[in-house]
Formats: structure tokens, sequence, C-alpha cells
């Protein structure tokens, strides 16, 4: 279960995707997210599909790493795919079942949806894949900065967000420790989906007890650090912007104005 979880996770290299600038990788998953829901047909979702798969290539994160990534998504996929395909009417009748009937608008409406899921989720994992929770942080810091002038907490909330990130793979691996310690003591978590929901109920109380300890471990390590809510920090590590993230940038925008243009 552990290993399926990508988000949070980081995927060490040096290629060039790897070195953008986390404030201008945020940029361009906002810029990519606007082409992703304006497209309007499934060629250019392919397209784009495509190209994410490509440039997941090229950043070398293993394909079979990022497939497994999806696994979470993948009942989300198929009950949109059941809804759409057999409650969205209109076009030529496809298929048959019974009473129910698969048509030509819903496979059309379903497949729509699915990509755009699909391509979300592959958005959302090569960032985290390629930056790490604390330069995303910090450029999530950087944008809500201004906010602060009227009284918004952007550190301690863009903090908090690291945080949720950083501790996602560490919780999901800690639930799958707990699990082969109950299997190896005989315990049974087969059957059926309910069957399997209330049999993992009693690991739930162990597994909030260490996300509590780890909490508590963590605070107490950023008190002994000096850490203080609310006072000026600095950064070791200061991100410079390249030529390759502006090119980058204007490359992103000029895509979405085609596809706002043309409709592709």
């Amino acid at each position: 279960m552990s290993r399926s979880i990508t988000l949070g996770r980081y995927f060490p290299g040096d290629s060039l995707l790897h070195r953008f600038n986390p404030r201008f990788k945020l940029l361009i998953l906002i810029l990519f997210l606007a082409i992703l829901f304006l497209m309007k047909t499934l060629i250019g979702l392919g397209l784009l599909l495509m190209f994410l798969l490509l440039t997941a290539t090229a950043v070398r994160v293993p394909l079979r790493y990022l497939f497994n990534g999806l696994r979470p998504v993948l009942y989300i996929i198929l009950f949109t795919a059941f809804v759409y395909f057999f409650f969205t009417k209109g076009g030529v009748v496809l298929l048959r079942i019974g009473p129910l009937t698969i048509e030509q608008a819903g496979v059309w409406a379903g497949s729509f949806m699915i990509a755009r899921l699909l391509g979300l989720v592959l958005l959302s994992m090569l960032l985290t894949l390629t930056t790490t929770p604390l330069a995303l942080a910090r450029a999530m810091e950087f944008f809500m900065k201004p906010l602060g002038r009227v009284g918004f907490p952007a550190g301690e909330v863009a903090m908090i967000m690291m945080i949720a990130l950083r501790f996602i793979p560490t919780i999901a691996e800690e639930s799958q420790r707990l699990l082969q310690a109950q299997e190896a003591r005989g315990a049974d978590f087969g059957g059926g989906f309910f069957s399997r929901a209330r049999k993992f109920t009693p690991l739930m109380v162990p597994l909030f007890v260490s996300a509590f300890r780890r909490a508590d471990d963590l605070a107490l390590a950023m008190e002994a650090r000096g850490y203080r809510i609310g006072a000026p920090r600095t950064q070791m590590l200061e991100e410079s912007v390249t030529i390759a993230d502006w090119a980058a940038l204007l490359l992103s925008f000029i895509a979405l104005t085609a596809v706002a243009v043309t409709g592709l």
C-alpha cells in the first residue's frame, strides 16, 4: 500500500524539471491545470496525457512507480465510468444490459472526465516527485506572503502544508508495518470490501497513537531548534531563477493561449 502512494514523495534526480525554480513550477502547474480544463476534445486530452508521460520518462521517474501512484484513484475512475456510461444518454446505443444501456454520449463524456482525472493526478505527481517538500513549502509561502499584510499567517500555513505532504508517505508506511505485524500474528484481512473495512478498524487506534507521537516529537524538535510562530525567518538556500524557468513559463502560457483560441 505504501508503495502506491507517491504524493509527498520526492524522487531524486538531476533533470531539467528537477532544476526548475519551485515558484515557476507552481505557476506552470496552474497554467497546465487551466489547459486541462479548457480542452474540449479527446484528441487534445490524449496529446496532453502523452506529453505528461513523456515528461515523466524524461525526468527518469520509473513508469511502474508512476502507474502505482494511480492506484489510489482507480476506484474514483471506475465510479466515474459507471455513472457516465450508464446514466448519460444520447447518440447510438452501444451496449444493452437489461434495462441499462451504454450510449455514445455517455462513453464520450465518461472518457473525457476520466482523461481529466488522469491528467490532474499526473500533474500533481510530477510536481511532488521532482520537488522536495521544503522547496514546495517555500514556494507556496512566497506566493502567500502578500496576504500577510492583512494578517494571514502565510509562513505557518505553508509549514502546515509541507508537514502534511511530508507525513503522507510516512503514515502509509506505518500502516503497512502495522498490517504486516497483525498478519504475522495470524490476523486475516481478506474478504469483501465491508468485511475488510471492519477488520481494518482495530488498526486505527495504534496508527493514530503513532501519528500523535510523531507530531509530538516533531514539535519538540522544532522548539529545540528555535522555531517560533510569527518570528522572522531566513533561508539557508535561495533558489535562483534561470532563463530555462522563464522559457518554460512562456511556453506554458503560449500553450494555454493556443488552447483557449483554437478550442482544442
